[in-house]
């Protein structure tokens, strides 16, 4: 699989060193990520730990990312970033269990959500999948990876023509320069008839 950082590095990054002063909801959750202060130090082990992930160094992000989460709990990137290394290492289980503490913090991320979905698509588990999807696209309907992949899902695992074509109908509209989800489009109109 050819690895796609996606949008994580930069978004994410942008997300958790943003800091000003901390807010915090009664139950104690931060509700604007880019108000939370951030030690110096564990700023720029995230900073690093994304340099080790563009080069592909998998274990050294995830030792470096794995003191980051120990330091600083509030925040959902250092968990997806984390989980993002492990798939590539194979530990799935630890992955899981890094998108889910993202999703702890902010149950609507449409990053963790999108990884989890395709990591447990990747396992075989469909229906969770397809439930991630749209739970994850009825709080964030325009975010491209999880109409992408809900597509992908519908088309390639489930066989549910009806339900790609919706995903890819959208997602051809939010993103038209996609030569390869137009090409699938085109296709699963074909297989469909229509």
């Amino acid at each position: 699989m050819q690895i796609k950082l996606r949008v994580v590095f930069l978004w994410v990054v942008t997300l958790f060193l943003a800091a000003c002063a901390g807010v915090q909801t009664k139950s104690g959750k931060v509700s604007d990520y880019s108000s939370v202060r951030v030690s110096g130090s564990v700023s720029r082990d995230f900073e690093r730990s994304l340099e080790f992930l563009a080069d592909k160094e998998f274990v050294r992000a995830i030792e470096l990312l794995e003191t980051v989460v120990e330091r600083e709990q509030r925040l959902p990137a250092p968990y997806i970033n984390l989980g993002i290394a492990q798939i590539q290492v194979a530990e799935e289980k630890k992955a899981e269990e890094a998108f889910l503490k993202a999703l702890e913090i902010d149950g609507e991320h449409p990053v963790a959500t999108n990884e989890l979905a395709v990591l447990y698509r990747k396992q075989g588990r469909f229906a969770d999948a397809r439930k991630i999807y749209v739970n994850a696209l009825a709080e964030n309907p325009e975010y491209l990876p999880l109409i992408k992949n809900l597509g992908i899902l519908c088309d390639l695992y489930l066989q549910d023509l009806q339900c790609a074509l919706a995903q890819f109908q959208q997602y051809v509209q939010l993103e038209p320069e996609d030569q390869d989800v137009s090409i699938w489009l085109a296709d699963l109109k074909r297989r469909a008839g229509k």
